[in-house]
């Protein structure tokens, strides 16, 4: 998070917007897939998400066309918690 805004200061004068995502548990092959692939691993994993499951490659996909979009363009500095409330 701190290289994520040091890099916001010294990149803003040339117009370059930097964020960070910090994505919370993903179902994918991370750690031999266990997440994905285990289904009660997962639904323990999901007890603790405010959404009620774990996330897919796609949610943080989805995340990434967001923040890259020009509505987003007054974004920079920020990192974005993509991870459905994950220990809120």
């Amino acid at each position: 998070m701190s290289l994520t805004r040091y890099m916001a200061v010294e990149l803003g004068a040339r117009r370059i917007r930097v964020n960070a995502i910090a994505p919370g548990a993903i179902a994918t092959d991370f750690a031999g897939g266990v997440v994905r692939d285990n289904g009660d691993v997962n639904a323990y994993v999901a007890q603790g998400i405010a959404l009620g499951r774990v996330g897919l490659p796609d949610d943080v996909g989805g995340a990434v066309v967001a923040i890259l979009s020009d509505e987003m363009g007054w974004a920079t500095g920020t990192t974005f918690d993509i991870s459905g409330g994950q220990l809120l």
